[in-house]
């Protein structure tokens, strides 16, 4: 299992409901790492896809105790139930959000692959910090992005002892 995220420098993930920053750049890479993969989201996340329909190329799972079905998605009501529904494929996994999610799942996490804002977003939603987490140890930075005067770095953090699934 993966997360895959974008961040300020505060590791703020989202504001009102909403992405901090809308980069072409940043989407593309996420399309191209999650397309033919499976991505968890919470209920939130997914109303915020637009027109709340489900990413096309991808096994789409939905973790919410509220909703029951979701048309062209599957819905987990908890983390047992959705462990059941990806333990034959949990390396194809990827966490997209949002924070409650991301905190719920990060330690069964493998690699977080993080877009990292060198700006502040003001935002309302935060990951946890991974720079001062003991168990995560960055291991991949790209060269400095920019975009309109933003500049961003794709980042890819390893975690030294994922939790097992039980």
């Amino acid at each position: 299992m993966n997360a895959i995220l974008s961040a300020d420098m505060s590791w703020c993930i989202g504001k009102n409901g909403g992405l901090l920053f809308h980069v072409p750049e940043d989407m593309k890479f996420f399309k191209n790492t999650t397309i033919g993969h499976t991505v968890v989201m919470g209920r939130l996340t997914f109303e915020s896809l637009p027109g709340k329909k489900p990413l096309p190329g991808r096994r789409n799972i939905i973790l919410s105790s509220s909703v029951k079905s979701i048309e062209g998605a599957e819905v987990a009501a908890g983390t047992a139930e959705l462990m059941g529904l990806i333990s034959s494929n949990i390396d194809d996994v990827f966490v997209m959000g949002g924070a409650n999610v991301y905190r719920q799942m990060l330690p069964y996490c493998r690699k977080a692959y993080v877009t990292r804002f060198l700006a502040e977003g003001g935002g309302d939603a935060f990951f946890p910090n991974l720079d001062k987490n003991p168990a995560w140890q960055l291991e991949y930075e790209s060269d400095l992005h920019n975009y309109n005067g933003l500049e961003f770095k794709f980042t890819t953090y390893k975690n030294l002892s994922p939790a097992l699934f039980v």
